[in-house]
């Protein structure tokens, strides 16, 4: 069927009101966030895209499972909730969005990502590459909203939040990030659903849990991830040793240095961060000054080592004079760092910084490959426990010959 001049220039114009996101629980702001993109699209259509990431840690819910429990938990949305497997990333979504033949597209997202998603979205519009090719006409991104995950009611409720309920057995908690108008019943199943995709067992007894008063706020970002993980660095603050984090425990952090491995509680380290190892006197000069370049000088000094610093940057490898001794260098102690020592170790010579830089970097893929390797067992044990507990209700299924 053929169409005029005027239906096709409408065509062109079509425009489309999304968001993406993990929900994982889905929670009460999740729906303050599907009535904000409903309101702000208003005759227009609106879509709501959810991610497929699924793990233990951030991701407890299944992608087809999370899908279900969203139409239910919010169903004046539920049509507008997608489900497409083949959509994986933000530009396997705008590029289907381009083939619906929308030309016009605003993304609705938290103010803390608007300047991300503008930018990656209008970077590769119009421009072919693996996630295809979209052209919009126009691609803008608004806010739904700030929203303080630390606040009360619907504005302090997170995902984050409700896995640590989930984690520490806490129904009640649970369920008051959940719409009043959701069942007790579909709220129990979801919760068991949370703990069992985070590897913990069903719960049974949904006793009413005691609100304990918040002992440590570092605890809490511990416990939730969001502090440390392996493979950070810290420094001891009792004697500011470097060190890597190797394990977490419960409250405490196993770490190691120099092939030695110690056990620290959360107050004990700090992680390295800019902010962190910046020198109080002179963090205002250009570029980062690390404290440890400067520890034990005068002011004057650390103005005078820093420009020394950025000077001999600019210089080759291969010149010599990059090498001078900076001001505050005379008479001092050096100590070689623990990437410096274990290449000395390894190949008894001198350690360039060249060297030392491939050599950590091999320790890295060395460390990221046992993590994955780590992972890959835990996930066939997964698989086998699943594939026992298959067996034996086969078995129970099957009765005996007569």
């Amino acid at each position: 069927m053929s169409i005029s001049f005027k239906q096709y220039l409408v065509e062109e114009e079509k425009t489309i009101f999304f968001s993406w996101g993990r929900m994982n629980p889905p929670t009460i702001g999740h729906g303050k966030l599907l009535d904000k993109l409903a309101s702000i699209a208003g005759k227009n259509p609106y879509r709501m895209y959810l991610s497929q990431s699924n793990d233990a840690k951030k991701n407890p819910l299944a992608y087809k499972e999370k899908i279900k429990t969203v139409r239910k938990m919010f169903p004046k949305h539920a049509r507008a909730v997608m489900e497409n497997k083949k959509i994986k990333t933000v530009f396997d979504l705008v590029q289907q969005l381009y083939d619906d033949g929308f030309r016009k597209v605003v993304m609705v997202v938290g103010s803390d990502r608007i300047r991300e998603f503008d930018i990656l979205l209008n970077k590769y519009n119009g421009k072919k590459g693996t996630h295809g090719l979209y052209n919009f006409a126009s691609i803008k991104i608004i806010s739904a909203g700030d929203r303080d995950p630390d606040a009360e009611g619907v504005d302090g409720m997170s995902a984050s939040k409700m896995r640590v309920a989930a984690q520490e057995n806490d129904f009640p908690s649970f369920a008051r990030g959940l719409p009043k108008q959701y069942s007790n019943a579909d709220s129990k199943r979801l919760f068991n659903s949370v703990r069992k995709g985070m590897d913990l067992k069903e719960a049974v007894d949904f006793h009413k849990h005691v609100q304990l008063k918040t002992v440590s706020a570092t605890r809490e970002a511990f416990v939730s991830g969001d502090l440390i993980n392996v493979g950070d660095e810290v420094i001891l603050k009792e004697t500011d040793q470097l060190c890597v984090v190797t394990r977490l425990g419960a409250n405490y952090i196993i770490v190691e240095s120099d092939g030695k491995q110690y056990r620290k509680w959360l107050d004990a380290v700090e992680l390295v961060t800019e902010k962190a190892m910046q020198d109080p006197d002179i963090k205002d000069r250009k570029g980062t000054q690390p404290k440890a370049y400067h520890a034990g000088l005068k002011t004057t000094t650390k103005t005078k080592r820093d420009a020394h610093f950025k000077k001999q940057s600019k210089k080759s490898d291969d010149d010599s004079s990059a090498y001078k001794p900076a001001p505050g260098d005379k008479g001092a102690k050096t100590q070689p760092s623990v990437w410096t020592k274990r290449f000395s170790q390894m190949y008894d010579e001198e350690a360039t910084p060249v060297d030392v830089a491939k050599e950590r970097i091999a320790a890295d893929k060395k460390s990221a490959e046992k993590r994955s390797n780590t992972m890959a067992v835990r996930h066939d044990r997964i698989l086998d426990r699943a594939r026992l507990s298959l067996a034996k209700n086969k078995n129970k299924e099957t009765k005996p010959n007569d």
